[in-house]
């Protein structure tokens, strides 16, 4: 029987060989399953659901939104009691100077006192601040929307910009096969040399111009990034339907008044109400209560005192009803705001629609209409140029016209994106709420 070094020896050999074998394994598994991950296409619905999920400003909103729960609770209790302790009628001179025990006025006082704010007084005050936990979840509402709708706009800018990436390089490769067309009529006598530099010529603009494109497929990647992390290396879903919209311009009044923004103001509306309230509550004074022990020389009895305290509002009428005509004037001013945002939010929004419309019928008056001509006209200028009855800068002039219609479109059509998304993530879809959750705040003990 092989004695335990020997076995240990043996062991530790058998690690040695094989672990770099498990390694590699582990290592082939890991890069599969990332092949197989960015190979997966990157749908609209969940960019914005990354975005979503990894935002910190929804979780700031959350806190913010618990900070306020919190202090409404604070704010529906009594004030602390105070407590006091003095001596009252110390002699400073004479016989019994600093003697707390031989006069028999002086006293050595305890005492509690407690304010009794109002009821009422103390629920408006709790309300005030509940108004400000709704206004910061109808802010989180609000960036929701605004998540959704930036990462809308940097996915179809990733998009269209892919798009035409793909077709300046397309066209760079048919100027490629120009070039070797032309090399090939100048050495059959059917063509000149200039045709030959007037190809490469060609050649070096669409380089030129793919340079350009690929620096804004660059910056799309970038801010894609910054909404979904660093996944943007996974290849793109089909476009979403921009044709339609969740609008419907003849009861846009009624559905913009759910806008988060304007709910915000809405809440601020509330916050101001609330405030209003309890100014009016403050013209009703609240009461104090003292209760005060205080003990003589043993020579002397002690006694108990017990007050009252109440405030005068001897000048009502420029203090508290001055508050209370300031928080009603807020009042006014937040819903004045309310109202204007919603008419500048309305015609915003109908602007956007006519936008969108006109940018539909123009494309499809390219899809139909210019893109099939410049095809055709290119198609027609190579058949020509074939056939010797027309010259290579008359191809690339067809070329360079059929790249700049196609590039049009796109770019239209890419604009046309940019409305839908402005116009269809107004509002926060259900699915963004399930992802965070409101902070709850803790109950009063």
């Amino acid at each position: 029987m092989p004695s335990p070094t020997i076995a240990h020896f043996v062991a530790h050999s058998l690690i040695l060989r094989t672990l770099p074998r498990v390694l590699m394994a582990a290592s082939i598994a890991v890069f599969s399953v990332a092949a197989v991950a960015a190979d997966i296409p990157l749908t609209l619905a969940q960019a914005q659901r990354l975005a979503i999920e990894r935002s910190r400003q929804l979780s700031a909103k959350d806190y913010a939104a618990s900070a306020s729960r919190e202090l409404a609770v604070a704010a529906g209790q009594l004030p602390d009691p105070t407590l006091k302790v003095g001596i009252d009628n110390l002699p400073v001179n004479g016989p019994d100077r600093l003697s707390v025990s031989n006069d028999f006025m002086t006293m050595r006082r305890i005492g509690v006192m407690q304010e009794f704010t109002r009821a009422d007084k103390r629920q408006r005050r709790a309300e005030r601040y509940e108004r400000e936990a709704e206004k910061s979840l109808a802010e989180k509402a609000q960036t929701t929307a605004n998540i959704e709708r930036d990462t809308a706009l940097a996915w179809l800018d990733r998009y269209y910009t892919q798009a035409m990436a793909d077709v300046v390089s397309e066209q760079g490769a048919q100027a490629k096969l120009e070039i070797q067309a032309a090399e090939g009529a100048y050495r059959a006598g059917r063509g000149g040399q200039a045709d030959i530099f007037t190809a490469r010529s060609a050649l070096v603009a669409f380089e030129d111009r793919n340079s350009e494109i690929q620096r804004r497929v660059k910056n799309a990647k970038a801010m894609l990034v910054r909404w979904i992390g660093s996944t943007t290396d996974m290849p793109l879903a089909g476009k979403p339907a921009i044709d339609t919209i969740s609008l419907n311009p003849a009861t846009l009044d009624t559905q913009l008044t759910h806008h988060p923004e304007i709910a915000v103001l809405t809440k601020q509306q509330e916050i101001a109400e609330a405030e209003a309230k309890l100014a009016e509550a403050n013209k009703k004074t609240d009461w104090s209560v003292e209760v005060t022990y205080q003990q003589r020389g043993p020579a002397y009895s002690n006694m108990v005192s017990v007050g009252v305290s109440i405030p005068l509002q001897w000048d009502q009428r420029n203090r508290q009803d001055r508050e209370l005509a300031s928080r009603l004037a807020m009042v006014e001013q937040a819903r004045a705001e309310r109202d204007e945002m919603l008419r500048q939010h309305i015609a915003e929004t109908r602007l956007m629609i006519n936008e969108w419309e006109n940018n539909r019928e123009r494309l499809g008056r390219f899809a139909h209409e210019l893109i099939p001509l410049a095809n055709q006209r290119t198609l027609a200028t190579i058949a020509a140029y074939r056939g010797g009855k027309s010259g290579l800068t008359d191809v690339l002039a067809a070329r360079r016209n059929e790249i700049d219609v196609r590039l049009q479109a796109l770019q239209l059509e890419a604009d046309t994106a940019r409305l839908w998304a402005q116009l269809n993530f107004l509002t926060p879809s259900n699915e963004a709420h399930s992802h965070v959750p409101a902070l709850p705040a803790r109950e009063a003990q």
